[in-house]
């Protein structure tokens, strides 16, 4: 009995001492399966931090301004013709007071905002526009494009979605590789449907719908048939898509910011639409642009 007393103390000591031993290695082999480099920590920690997003200049010092006619204030002053002293983006009129009246401050900014806007462009036009627009080395740019894409003869005349993209992400391209630094601001495309059916309730406005505005969304613009209604959401439905891509390729650039859709969320009401198409916005509503994109510049966070 004594001697087996004497054995189950050796084993109970040897398996001690053996554990003693064990501990230190199994924590010196648990360092270097997770770090390999020796320096303690996982080797995600080991990993470089991804760059900074440069901060959003909410005062820039120069504005340039491309896109189509609403940038151009069309049908806001007189019939049918350009009026860009009520643009909503570089307007000098004092009652619209447009992004660069109030970012650079009443009359400097003429000096120092361009706009390259141009009634009836297309997103295959904004690569030249933005062209001439960094010629001027602006600080920030603006963007208001789409709504004559989705607004053709027909439904089949539309630009696609995929070339929409193309040019998008070719005008960005285009200021990046000049003007890496400078800022880039995407309206979102106005909700055309919404504007039919305000400006369908006003004679005249539907009288000149019929020289040719928008047909695909304002053609017929009385007719409620099963065609006309199919038309029309197929209009809506590629401006939401043009969106998308606007809200997207936007995202991939650091210096742009998109308003979030919150143009084309916007209600225009009669007020706010030229009284000579109906279609266009009028000074007011050239006025309300200006609070949007100026209120979603100038805020610490960009929409959502």
């Amino acid at each position: 009995m004594r001697d087996s007393h004497l054995s189950r103390r050796s084993r109970a000591a040897v398996a001690t001492a053996t554990a003693a031993l064990l501990v230190p290695l199994g924590v010196l082999a648990g360092c270097d399966s997770g770090d390999p480099s020796g320096n303690g920590g996982s080797s995600a920690d080991q990993r470089p931090s991804p760059r900074p997003t440069p901060p959003w200049d909410r005062s820039p010092e120069s504005i340039a301004a491309v896109g189509d006619s609403i940038t151009r204030g069309f049908d806001a002053c007189t019939v049918l013709a350009d009026c860009p002293e009520v643009s909503w983006a570089t307007g000098t009129d004092k009652e619209v007071r447009s992004v660069a009246w109030r970012l650079l401050g009443g009359t400097a900014a003429a000096g120092r905002s361009w706009n390259h806007a141009k009634s009836g462009a297309r997103i295959a036009d904004l690569p030249e526009q933005m062209t001439q627009a960094v010629a001027q080395k602006p600080e920030l740019v603006t963007v208001m494009v789409g709504a004559n894409d989705a607004c053709r003869d027909s439904v089949s005349h539309m630009t696609s979605v995929a070339d929409f993209r193309t040019y998008f992400e070719t005008s960005l391209k285009k200021l990046r590789s000049e003007l890496p630094k400078s800022q880039v601001y995407v309206s979102s495309v106005p909700d055309l449907k919404r504007l039919w059916s305000e400006g369908r309730g006003n004679a005249l406005g539907k009288q000149i719908w019929k020289l040719g505005i928008c047909q695909s969304m304002l053609g017929d613009a009385d007719a409620m048939d099963t065609a006309a209604v199919t038309r029309r959401d197929s209009v809506q439905e590629r401006v939401v898509a043009y969106n998308k891509v606007l809200k997207d390729v936007c995202a991939k650039d650091a210096r742009c910011r998109y308003d979030g859709g919150a143009v084309f969320d916007y209600r225009f009401s009669g007020e706010q639409l030229s009284h000579w198409d109906w279609f266009h916005p009028s000074k007011n509503g050239q006025e309300r642009l200006a609070e949007i994109a100026y209120r979603n510049i100038t805020a610490k966070e960009p929409p959502e």
